[in-house]
């Protein structure tokens, strides 16, 4: 099963060059406030935030004038667990048997997306439905 997990992008590298070790913890910053936000590994790897091992994340220095805020981390790293597992056998299961329609390209970035692509993902972007 940990071979499926690896797959869709469970585990993730630290962004520090020449750093192979696993990411436990995602940083952030918010520049208006000189404070860099160090908490546990985000759900999803973002283009803004950084990704570091446990290593970088407790030797982690900001520039003078900078706040660093720490949020409590995990104290084991969260395994999958059969609800996850389950939801992405489903989601295997959904894009094997949906048709292999290709979408058209836009030819200006800022326009709507087709109808009917709700929920799924685009470069950087994410698309999400608005609760019901």
């Amino acid at each position: 099963m940990a071979l499926i997990w690896d797959v869709v992008g469970a585990i993730r590298q630290c962004s520090r060059s020449a750093c192979r070790q696993s990411a436990v913890a995602t940083l952030t910053y918010v520049y208006a406030e000189s404070t860099a936000v160090l908490g546990p590994l985000a759900t999803y790897a973002e283009p803004h935030a950084y990704d570091l091992c446990s290593q970088h994340a407790e030797s982690l220095t900001v520039p003078r004038g900078w706040e660093v805020l720490r949020l409590a981390m995990p104290t084991t790293p969260q395994e999958p667990g059969p609800d996850d597992l389950l939801a992405l056998a489903n989601a295997v299961r959904e894009a094997a048997s949906a048709p292999s329609e290709t979408p058209a390209r836009h030819s200006h970035p800022h326009m709507e997306p087709p109808a009917g692509t709700e929920g799924t993902r685009r470069g950087h972007l994410r698309i999400l439905r608005e609760p019901s």
